[in-house]
């Protein structure tokens, strides 16, 4: 660990220089450049609050103020963003610098950590979006909003360690791509994102507690709609979750390194 840590250090400009590059890279050819790092999101929060709000009259317990429900939708959408978007990418990461990987030496762990940055990047867009967005609902910036990186540390630790471990066995089983597309998908709406988890009978509830994202998404929500601390035991379960998919993705990575580059 200490090893990969100091390899990632000594190689802290091309990580940089990579994840300026990759950032103008995807808004190069996009007139409105860096906003579809925010629209996207923001879209699917919109479809969400007006089926779910107008047409089945949900409503976010707790409070009863106008909005309440549409930032509820974006609080966890804006965190789930970041963890589909760091674990999509590290699944595919191997394969997608597979040419770099063959022609030049550069230590492999720093491939997940450009991902990384580009998603902080993109993320730190979307929450200033959010905070305007909740701003003109009368949803103010508290102080609490000093407890959002924890979370967000959290989400990364988990999707990075599980994006590392799933985009190895990418490489030798193209199939894991395509069986995670799905997964993604299931995963999102076993999350209480759209929905809160008081809603359902007290089997699903448990159900859910299993979810390492639940937690996650719930310390957002608690932050920026209810601007209170998140409830700190709700957070060691995803704790423990990304130090074992950490752990794991550095074995494995150890473990298929060798045969890595003859792979792809």
């Amino acid at each position: 660990m200490e090893q990969q840590i100091q390899s990632a250090w000594n190689y802290r400009h091309f990580i940089l220089a990579a994840i300026r590059a990759e950032f103008k890279g995807r808004v190069a050819r996009s007139k409105i450049g860096a906003l579809w790092f925010v629209l996207h999101p923001l879209a699917i929060a919109l479809i969400y609050a007006l089926v779910l709000s107008e047409v089945l009259s949900a409503k976010l317990a707790g409070t009863e103020r106008e909005g309440a429900y549409g930032i509820y939708l974006l609080a966890g959408i804006s965190v789930w963003t970041i963890f589909s978007e760091v674990t999509n990418r590290c699944l595919n990461i191997f394969i997608e610098y597979s040419s770099a990987i063959k022609k030049i030496n550069f230590p492999k762990i720093a491939l997940p950590l450009i991902v990384l940055g580009g998603a902080l990047f993109s993320h730190l867009l979307l929450l200033s979006a959010v905070g305007l967005i909740a701003s003109f609902y009368g949803f103010s910036i508290q102080l609490a909003w000093l407890y959002l990186p924890i979370p967000l540390v959290l989400a990364c630790l988990m999707a990075g360690g599980l994006g590392v471990c799933l985009g190895v066995l990418n490489v030798f089983s193209r199939d894991v791509s395509h069986v995670m597309s799905v997964a993604m998908n299931m995963w999102f709406w076993l999350t209480p994102i759209v929905y809160a988890t008081n809603m359902l009978p007290e089997y699903m509830q448990s159900f859910i507690a299993l979810n390492p994202m639940t937690g996650v998404v719930a310390a957002y929500q608690d932050i920026i709609v209810f601007g209170r601390a998140p409830e700190w035991q709700t957070l060691l379960y995803p704790l423990i979750a990304g130090v074992l998919f950490s752990a794991l993705s550095l074995f494995i990575f150890r473990r298929a390194s060798s045969e890595l580059v003859d792979a792809l």
